[in-house]
C-alpha cells in the first residue's frame, strides 16, 4: 500500500519540530494556501537555515504520500551544509590552499556525484551551490558520488554572485571555462587559492556570474566536438589544479 518516500517529513509538527533540531531538512514544499502559527515557524526557519521553501498545490504533495501532510512535506538531507566562510576558516587554519568548486545550474545528481569523486581525488576541499536551479543532494547522490559528498564541505548559499564577492575577499580567485577563451586550462596558475566555475551543459555558466571572474579558460580537444560532459570538464580542470599544487 502507497504511504510515503522514505527520505520526506510529513506534516506541519514533524517538520517543524526537524527545522527546530536542525536535523538536515534539504527542501520544504509548502501548500501555496497554507497559513497558521505552525506555517509561520516553518517559514522563519527555514529562512533562517537557508533552506529553499516550494510553494506547490495540493496534487504535488498528494503524489508523495497519501498520509495527512496538513500542506506540509519536507524532503530529508543526505548531506549536512556548511555556511561558507568558516569552511574558508577552517581551510586557511589547516595551512592549505584553498581549492574549491562552485555549481551553476548542474541538475543531474549523477554529474554532481562525479564531480564529488574528482573533487575528493584531486584535494579539493568544498563545492559551493545555490539554494535553487541545483540537483538533489539526497541519497542517489550520495550513491553516485561514491560517499564522496560526505567527504567535502556542501556550502549552499542564497546567491552564487554574493559567494563570489565573498570569495574575492577572502583572496580566492574564481575561473570560469569559455568556449572561446584564448588562455587553454593548462596555462592558467591554479596554484594559488581558487574556485572554479561549472556551469550547466546546455546554457553554461550565467553571464554575470561569468563576468564576475577573474579569468576565462577553455579546454583544448583534438576531436571536434562541440563539448566535454561536465563531470569530465570538472575532473579535467581539477587534475591540472592538483598536478600545478604537487
Amino acid at each position: 500500500m502507497f504511504q510515503s518516500k522514505k527520505n520526506i517529513i510529513v506534516g506541519r509538527n514533524p517538520v517543524a519540530e526537524a527545522l527546530r533540531r536542525q536535523a538536515g531538512v534539504d527542501k520544504i514544499l509548502l501548500f501555496k494556501n497554507a497559513s497558521g502559527e505552525v506555517v509561520n515557524e516553518i517559514r522563519k526557519l527555514a529562512k533562517e537555515q537557508n533552506i529553499p521553501v516550494q510553494y506547490v498545490p495540493n496534487e504535488k504533495l498528494n503524489s508523495l504520500t497519501n498520509i495527512n501532510h496538513q500542506g506540509v512535506i519536507a524532503y530529508r538531507s543526505a548531506i549536512t551544509y556548511q555556511e561558507l566562510q568558516p569552511v574558508i576558516d577552517w581551510i586557511n587554519d589547516k595551512g592549505e590552499t584553498a581549492l574549491l568548486l562552485m555549481l551553476d545550474g548542474i541538475t543531474d545528481v549523477r554529474n554532481i556525484g562525479a564531480i564529488a569523486r574528482s573533487a575528493v581525488c584531486c584535494g579539493a576541499q568544498a563545492i559551493i551551490i545555490p539554494d535553487k536551479g541545483v540537483g538533489a543532494l539526497n541519497e542517489d547522490a550520495v550513491k553516485s558520488s561514491a560517499g564522496a559528498l560526505e567527504k567535502l564541505n556542501i556550502c549552499r548559499v542564497n546567491s552564487l554572485l554574493k559567494a563570489v564577492d565573498d570569495l574575492h575577499l577572502n583572496g580566492i580567485k574564481v575561473f570560469t571555462s569559455e568556449m572561446h577563451a584564448k588562455q587553454k586550462i593548462f596555462q592558467l596558475d591554479l596554484s594559488g587559492p581558487c574556485c572554479i566555475i561549472m556551469g550547466n551543459e546546455e546554457k553554461g555558466v550565467q553571464s554575470y556570474l561569468s563576468k564576475a571572474a577573474d579569468a576565462h579558460f577553455t579546454i583544448p580537444m583534438k576531436g571536434e566536438f562541440d563539448s566535454l560532459n561536465v563531470s569530465v570538464a570538472a575532473g579535467i580542470i581539477l587534475y591540472e589544479a592538483m598536478k600545478q599544487r604537487l
